[in-house]
This record gives C-alpha cells, structure tokens and sequence, in this order.
C-alpha cells in the first residue's frame, strides 16, 4: 500500500509542474486582461440575473440560473474549504491563502469563459438530449478532430468526480468530533459504518437525477453557507484582538514564506507556496479544471455570456468567502501552530477552542451539509462524463462505480485520496485550459452583442 502511495504522490507532484501552473493561472491571466476585467465590470449585473430578472421558462436546459450555480457551489463549497484550506495552511502558514486568493481572482475569468462556452456549444448525447460541458464544447467549438482532447476530459473526469476526498474528511470529521470524544472506538469498522450510511443517502438522491439534485443543493448551499458564516465570525469576535495581526501575516507571509513547510518549487520556497496556494485554490473553486460546466451547461437560458457571469460568482463566494472564513478560524485560534492534527481536524480544533462545548458539533452540522451536497452534484459530473464516452444509456453504471468509492474513500488514507484527485484534477485542466484559451475570441465576441443589448 505504501507503494501504491507513493506512486499517487508522484503521479499529482509531475502534473502539478510548472507547465500546468502556467497553462491554469498564466491562462487566466491572459483571460482576465483579454476581457478587460469584464467578471468584475458587470458583478451588478451577473447578480440581477441570478435573481431571475431574466428568466424565462421556455428557454432550452433543464435548470434556472439559482439551481445551476448551488448545484456548481454545491461540489466546490465542500471539504475544499475546510479540509483544503487546513491542508494549506499546514504546510504553507498564512502565506498560502494569498495564493489562493489570487487563484480566485483570476479563476472568476477563466470560469465566465469556460461557462459561456458551456451553453453557447451544448451538443446532444445518444438520447438526443441538450448537454453541456467541456467535452461537448471541444466537439462543437473546435470540431470533430478534436474529440480525442474531448475524450481526454471525460476519461480524466470519471476519476476526477469521484467523492473519495469529501468522504474521506467527513468521516475523519465524524471519528474525531462525535465519536472519540464519546469513547466510541474508532477504526476500520466505525469508517466503514459511517462509509455504507452516506451511500445509502447518496443512493436514494443521485438515482432521482439532476432535477432531484439540483432542486436538493438549492436548498442546503445557502443553509450551509450561512450557518458557516455565523459559527466563524463568532469565532473571530471571541478572538477579536488577534484578527488584524493574522490578516496581516496573510500578506506578509505570501513573499516570505516563514511557514512553509513543503517541498520547495525550482529550489525555492518561495515557489512551493505559491503552488500549493495555487494547487489548493484549484481544489477548491475548480476554475480551469472543468467540473463546473456540466452544471451551468444545463441551465435553462439562451444567452451563452448570462451563463458565464452566473459562473464567475462562485470562486468569489467559494474560494474569497468560505475559504477565508476557514483560514481566519485557523490562524486566529492559533491551533495551526500549537497541533499536529491535519485536515478537517485541524479546523474543529480551531471551533473546538473558540466556542466549547458547541464549537465542533456546530461545524460538523456544517461539514455534514458540504460534503453531503458534493456527493449529490460529483455524481451528475461522472454519469455526464461516461455517457458522452460510450452513450447515456450506459450512465447508470458509473452510479454503481461511484457508491462503491464512497466505501474506499471513508476507509482510505488522507495523503493517498488527495493526491488522486488533485492528479486527475490537473489532467482535467489540460483540454479546459487549452480549448477554452483557443475560443476565447469567440466569447467576447458575443460579450459585445449581449451587453449592448441587455446592459445601459
């Protein structure tokens, strides 16, 4: 097993290299100045749409823009931003959530052009249905001798949407929150029971379809966001003499790297934070990775750039809301220096300190919702993903595949199920970032028409 390990670790370090960094941050990058910071021009107006001002129930999809961007925010808003985060910053300090800041910033671009593609080049499965995403707009976009990047995606997703990472958390969550404290014991057999309760939840929800899910995570995401929100700022004000100094490290830590304890990038520490903030931003918000665009390509709309600016919000509520609650918790507690704890841990440590007694079972509440929409919405990722690689009739079968990983990945270590994802994340990234990069003209394109005409 230790090999097997190792060999996942070296698999996520080659492709998390410089070549994908450039490709993920430099690529949007040049999206974010291409667009002249259009995600951040026209915020008002991306709010007004989610809103439903422009909602009309004839238009082609099977969503509305609300139940497009929780069902997104529902995969992203998850055990990225309480486990992700406490990954980070144990290995990176203060200094790695100002890359992940700037995975943010720059994410919200790549994600209005990835998902404006999504609903301007949806294509049809074996069924004749609508659908969107990365591999339907390479196909459609860029033209049938691009299937094979089109094919890399979908074979990169079908593990990539897998929730091995989100079950991993949440039952190492469980274990150290409920039933330790309760002098439960705690192993094998506890992950394993914990492992079969969340695949029956999961069963009875995915087996329901999109409309099931996407009508689900609708009413969890703002739940769970806000409940969130309420525990950390509470967190803050117990802790109310401390926040300005962490907030500063935040800035200063990003240069100096005085914290970080990972493998250092070209020979430099510098360079290993920068990637891990970057790598863990990804994680976290998956702008350029792709997942998203199965979600906000099935929304019910006719304008391609509407879509886009729905996308555009959920880094900012993702990575610069939640993320940050997470971190701030962390830091200001001081648990990220003071334990040996890693994870999910580390975060109910820092609960557990601010507020006694409640602190833990408040953020398992929390956990409980993240992971449990995750679950909902990876699964919808995956079942897209195999019916364009061998027809949606077959779709069925990779629900069977998915509950079977919800066993693995409640019983599997942490390292080992991190490392996976993060490594099929970044092949993912590769047919994103290259096909979306290759039909960017086309989308400001249509960005010019449909602010001339929606926008004063």
């Amino acid at each position: 097993m230790s090999q097997i390990d190792q060999f996942i670790a070296d698999f996520a370090s080659a492709v998390w290299g410089i070549p994908l960094v450039i490709l993920l941050i430099g690529g949007g990058i040049f999206l974010l100045i291409y667009s002249r910071f259009l995600p951040f021009r026209y915020l008002g107006h991306s709010i007004e749409v989610l809103r439903g001002k422009y909602n009309n129930p004839d238009d082609p999809g099977d969503i509305n823009h609300f139940q497009a961007l929780s069902t997104a925010l529902s995969s992203t808003v998850g055990m990225g931003n309480i486990a992700g985060v406490a990954v980070a910053i144990a290995l990176g300090g203060p200094g790695a959530i100002f890359w992940l800041w700037v995975s943010a910033v720059v994410g919200m671009a790549t994600k209005f052009f990835t998902n404006s593609l999504a609903v301007m080049y949806r294509g049809k499965d074996s069924e004749g249905k609508i659908q969107g995403g990365v591999m339907y707009f390479i196909v459609e976009g860029l033209g049938k001798k691009w299937k094979p990047l089109a094919i890399f995606f979908a074979v990169s997703g079908l593990v990539g949407a897998l929730p091995v990472f989100n079950v991993n958390q949440l039952t190492q969550a469980i274990n150290y929150i409920l039933l330790e404290p309760n002098n439960i014991e705690t192993g094998f057999m506890s992950s394993l029971i914990i492992g079969i309760f969340l695949t029956i939840i999961t069963t009875i929800v995915i087996v329901g379809g999109l409309d099931r899910i996407s009508k689900t995570v609708s009413k969890l995401v703002p739940a769970m966001v806000a409940l969130y929100f309420l525990s950390v700022v509470t967190i803050l004000l117990v802790n109310y003499d401390v926040v300005l100094h962490y907030f500063g490290m935040i800035f200063t830590d990003a240069f100096a790297a005085n914290n970080y304890k990972g493998d250092p990038l070209l020979g430099g520490v510098l360079g290993g934070l920068i990637l891990l903030g970057i790598r863990r931003g990804a994680f976290s918000n998956e702008a350029g990775i792709g997942t998203a665009t199965m979600a906000h390509g099935a929304s019910k709309t006719s304008e391609p750039i509407r879509e886009g600016l729905i996308a555009m919000l959920g880094p900012a509520i993702d990575t610069l809301v939640v993320c940050t609650l997470t971190a701030m918790a962390i830091l200001v507690t001081g648990v990220w220096q003071s334990t040996d704890v890693n994870g999910v841990s580390l975060t109910a440590a820092a609960f557990d300190q601010a507020i006694p007694y409640v602190g833990n079972y408040l953020l398992l509440l929390c956990i409980l919702a993240f992971s449990i929409s995750s679950l909902f919405s990876y699964s919808y990722y995956g079942t897209k993903c195999l019916s364009f690689l061998i027809g949606a009739e077959n779709k069925k079968y990779y629900n069977w595949i998915y509950i079977l990983s919800i066993i693995i990945g409640a019983t599997t270590s942490l390292s080992f199920i991190l490392n996976l994802i993060d490594g099929f994340f970044a092949l993912m990234a590769i047919p994103t970032m290259i096909s979306t990069l290759i039909l960017a003209p086309r989308v400001m394109k249509a960005a010019k028409i449909y602010f001339a005409k929606y926008t004063p």
